[in-house]
């Protein structure tokens, strides 16, 4: 269930399930679910039975991520904050993040409302650079980051700096959907900031796997 105002699960969320789905996560293990939204990923780790924690700055995500598990019969840690604040001080074996990643005119503006789940500054990485250089001190030796992106917002940047900070990390599954809505309003505009390029009709998600070395 999404309520009005959630992001509801959609291709990206389906993506970053399939890389959950290949990732060795054992029972038990903690596990992290930044902008957890409705808590589609959330509620799919803890299927697993591992002890997960969902964050979302979102109060209306926050009481459905509470409700959707509920009525799965699983256990999930719901807390409200911006991105990792509300779990400073802990460390986790995964992490799991679909963050805002789509560029927005004006970006210099925050986004409200439900934008806030989509929209991420003009080059879309306002929240994604974030998560590369505050992730990697929350996760255990030999812990992994699993983040979905849009190739619009520049995953080669977010390789870069993962890697700078010392994880391996790499690109482990690729997607081509269709533009959705918020994609056909700025269509015109992302063109001709160059980056979209004149002849691509499809938007690139892509996969980003990165692993804390033991």
């Amino acid at each position: 269930m999404a309520p009005p105002g959630v992001y509801a699960p959609q291709e990206d969320t389906e993506l970053l399930a399939g890389a959950l789905s290949d990732e060795p996560v054992p029972p038990g293990a903690d596990v992290l679910d930044v902008g957890t939204g409705s808590g589609a990923l959330a509620l799919e780790a803890a299927r697993r039975g591992t002890r997960v924690t969902a964050v979302d700055v979102s109060w209306r995500a926050v009481c459905a991520t509470r409700l959707n598990a509920l009525a799965a019969g699983v256990q999930v840690r719901v807390r409200r904050g911006n991105l990792f604040e509300p779990v400073r001080g802990r460390s986790f074996d995964l992490i799991l993040a679909n963050p805002p990643y789509v560029p927005a005119p004006g970006g210099e503006r925050p986004p409200r409302g439900a934008a806030r789940a989509w929209d991420a500054g003009g080059d879309g990485r306002l929240v994604l650079d974030r998560i590369c250089r505050e992730a990697p001190a929350l996760l255990r030796p030999g812990g992994v980051l699993l983040l979905v992106q849009s190739a619009l917002s520049g995953p080669d940047l977010t390789l870069g700096h993962l890697r700078e900070a010392g994880m391996k990390a790499a690109v482990t599954r690729r997607r081509h959907i269709s533009f959705g809505p918020v994609l056909r309003a700025r269509e015109r505009w992302l063109r001709e900031r160059g980056l979209l390029p004149p002849a691509e009709d499809k938007e690139e998600l892509v996969v980003i796997r990165a692993e804390l070395p033991v």
